[in-house]
């Protein structure tokens, strides 16, 4: 616990070996290797629950998945985050709403970092595995009383919920109903309460990723204490080491993880059709002898490859900026946009290219090609995909100044 630490700075230590963290690391990836084929096996019960199971949430929290980036200290794993995007798109190319989920899971222990230090203690006591979710938008209002907030609002789009023990969401402050103005506009914060305290709203009627379970969740006229809420965007960390660095960085890698792991999935998918012998209509070969289609096979695989090259070289960079205490959320920020957004677009187009080559039996619900083809378009609609931030990339490269890609400052 952090009360029993020597807690001069009152921070964690977060360093860590790096033969240690190699080990655990090593050991994580075999066991999301090992289930793997069980999840794939699950993926239509997956989608018709909306929701995953909690017993693959119990087997992803057995392995340690979602104390990942915890330090030791805390019973943590304590990983590198081009560790843990590794294990994102190996789950991702298994079922991607399992992916998904475990993404949020483990971004959340980033954003934790900026918790206080007896509240992160309190969250990942030794021996406790939770799961935590949040919520960016901020669709919540926070009123200023004594000794804490009374907090109400309706927060769209909280992956896992169902699943989690705590949940974060993203709050306007007030004072006498109105907000509280700074500089830069309205001050915001994140309040994190257990997730018994929380109302889910089973809203999720979805296309794409809709095993996910991204309900709405509501807070009604709820007291939280002072200590429960926090600046997760700009706030200190309670953590040492590569965490003090910008966090949003890391997440626009976490994102690229999903993408990357379901175009995996979908070239696979395609391979294992062409090996079955499928023929299409008045073809005179079968797809995998037909020049044609070795040729496009062939292109959407580099095409993957240079989607897979890109995020490995982006979170490696960011991991060792990070190290060295120069990662930042402004030009680091821009890049990682930048980069999740080409790498959305890209995986986007190897999924429809192997849908397209699939001929007519994908259409069918059996084919998990569609799924593929949905989840994709799905993951690409998220903010942290959106191509509207090369801009803010091509300007930085032009010689503007850098500022934050969300705020504009």
């Amino acid at each position: 616990m952090v009360a029993a630490q020597s807690m001069t700075a009152r921070r964690l230590d977060a360093r860590g070996s790096t033969e240690t963290t190699s080990h655990d690391a090593a050991q994580l990836l075999a066991a999301i290797r090992d289930l793997a084929p069980s999840f794939a096996a699950r993926s239509d019960e997956i989608e018709s629950a909306r929701r995953v199971p909690g017993d693959i949430i119990d087997s992803l929290r057995r392995i340690g998945l979602f104390k990942s980036l915890v330090p030791r200290s805390h019973g943590g794993l304590e990983l590198s985050v081009p560790d843990v995007v590794t294990a994102i798109e190996l789950l991702s190319a298994a079922d991607s709403s399992v992916g998904w989920v475990a993404m949020i899971a483990t971004g959340s222990q980033l954003f934790c970092t900026r918790l206080a230090p007896e509240i992160y203690g309190r969250v990942f006591a030794d021996g406790a595995d939770p799961m935590v979710v949040g919520v960016g938008t901020p669709a919540g209002r926070a009123e200023m009383t004594d000794g804490g907030f009374r907090v109400s609002g309706r927060w769209p789009f909280s992956s896992g919920c169902q699943n989690a023990q705590w949940i974060v969401g993203h709050c306007v402050i007030t004072r006498d109903g109105e907000p509280v103005m700074t500089d830069h506009g309205p001050l915001t914060r994140f309040v994190i309460l257990p997730a018994e305290r929380w109302r889910i709203e089973e809203t999720w009627q979805a296309s794409g990723l809709t095993g996910t379970g991204s309900h709405h969740v509501v807070l009604e006229h709820a007291l939280v204490p002072d200590e429960m809420v926090f600046d997760a965007l700009t706030g200190p960390s309670n953590v040492a080491g590569p965490f003090e660095s910008a966090l949003a960085p890391f997440v626009s890698s976490l994102h690229g993880a999903v993408a990357v792991g379901i175009a995996t999935a979908a070239i696979e998918d395609l391979a294992a059709l062409a090996k079955q012998g499928r023929r299409q209509l008045f073809a005179n070969a079968d797809l995998k002898d037909a020049p044609v289609f070795q040729h496009a096979f062939g292109r959407l695989g580099a095409s993957l490859r240079a989607a897979r090259a890109l995020l490995r070289v982006q979170v490696v960079d960011q991991w060792v900026r990070a190290l060295a205490g120069q990662l930042d959320a402004e030009a680091d920020f821009a890049e990682g946009l930048q980069g999740s957004a080409w790498i959305h677009a890209t995986c986007s187009d190897v999924v429809s290219g192997c849908y397209t080559l699939g001929g007519a039996s994908v259409i069918f619900s059996s084919s998990p090609l569609q799924r593929r083809l949905r989840d994709i378009h799905a993951a690409r609609q998220h903010v942290f995909a959106q191509e509207r931030f090369y801009t803010q990339a091509g300007a930085i490269a032009l010689g503007f100044p850098p500022v934050n890609p969300f705020f504009g400052h």
